[in-house]
């Protein structure tokens, strides 16, 4: 089933629902179709609404300020679009900078989408013992930014306003 970002009315991203849910709150008139999947549409008797990829709250909903966005393995591939961090190659599992043997901790600047073969050549060394190279530096995503990644709006034909910086 396809998911549907939830913008705040300030533009804000919220979260995401389920397509079913989004069409409710659009016909309630409590939301308004921001952009639509193309081409398609949802029709019964008396409806005929486009399929919306992203929609907007019309009262503004106070939330309360999350500083960081939560870690996962998951999260790590997906911020990283499930590249491996040293060839570029199609990524399937995480590989932490500095190894957890070395006190390494599971977080967003000391994890990086790998490939299992580097991943296994790296084993239990950083990048320099290992002569390897970062082909980017891991960063860590804002709330905003992880939701956005998690739907992979990245890449996505979206407005200049909601647009991520490359």
């Amino acid at each position: 089933m396809r998911e549907t970002l939830v913008l705040n009315a300030s533009f804000e991203p919220l979260s995401t629902v389920s397509l079913r849910r989004a069409v409710v709150l659009v016909m309630q008139g409590k939301a308004v179709v921001e952009q639509a999947h193309p081409g398609l549409r949802i029709r019964a008797a008396q409806v005929d609404v486009p399929v919306p990829r992203v929609i907007r709250l019309c009262r503004y909903v106070r939330v309360p300020f999350r500083q960081r966005a939560p870690w996962s393995r998951r999260g790590v591939l997906v911020r990283d679009r499930h590249r491996c961090a040293y060839c570029g190659r199609r990524a399937t599992t995480v590989d932490h900078v500095v190894p957890r043997s070395h006190g390494g901790r599971d977080t967003w600047l000391n994890t990086v989408a790998a490939c299992a073969a580097d991943n296994h050549r790296k084993a239990d060394r950083t990048p320099e013992q290992a002569g390897m190279r970062l082909l980017a530096k891991p960063f860590e995503p804002t709330p905003a930014d992880a939701l956005l990644l998690a739907l992979g709006l990245r890449d996505a034909d979206l407005p200049e306003w909601l647009a991520l910086p490359a």
